[in-house]
């Protein structure tokens, strides 16, 4: 899907154990991702627990580059952006150790620990509660494919959400 960017980052081992470059602008900006970032968030979540859908409203939305540093996640960037041949279509990719994906604003993201998690996301704008929304993570417009529908853990946030047709929305295309 255009837009969103799959980085496997480079990690340098040694006999004390590793280190790598989880961020490194002028990388990333060669690769297509022109954002500053302005805050750090890092989640540990359980396993089956699904987190998202989540977005932000305009003037609040964020682009988010997001990675695991412990365990493994189907992560999920479903487009919302009116307008666009990808609406209401997602992208998955599985981050482990390594990987990171670029989520860009405009798309809704989650996903779902397949083992104890810790994930880390660097996003563009700063979190303004009174604009986050929220899409049903089993929507069957989106169709996701989770790997453990059966085993979800969910907040009680995530599973009161509504469908992708009747959640609020300000993104056209192109953003």
């Amino acid at each position: 899907m255009p837009d969103v960017i799959f980085f496997e980052y480079k990690i340098f081992p040694d006999n004390r154990g590793f280190f790598a470059e989880l961020w490194k602008q002028g990388e990333y900006l060669a690769a297509g991702v022109p954002y500053d970032f302005v805050q750090m968030n890092f989640s540990f979540s359980k396993q089956y627990v699904v987190r998202g859908l989540h977005y932000q409203l305009k003037p609040s939305e964020q682009g988010k580059l997001v990675t695991v540093v412990k365990g493994r996640v189907p992560d999920i960037g479903a487009d919302i952006r009116r307008g666009s041949s990808w609406y209401g279509k997602y992208t998955d990719a599985e981050l482990t150790p390594g990987v990171t994906l670029w989520i860009p604003p405009g798309f809704t993201h989650g996903f779902q620990a397949l083992e104890e998690t810790l994930f880390i996301y660097l996003v563009t704008k700063e979190y303004y509660h009174q604009r986050e929304r929220y899409i049903r993570w089993d929507d069957p417009e989106i169709g996701i494919r989770w790997p453990a529908p059966d085993e979800a853990i969910l907040s009680e946030k995530d599973a009161k959400c509504l469908p992708l047709k009747e959640a609020e929305n300000s993104f056209e295309y192109p953003i």
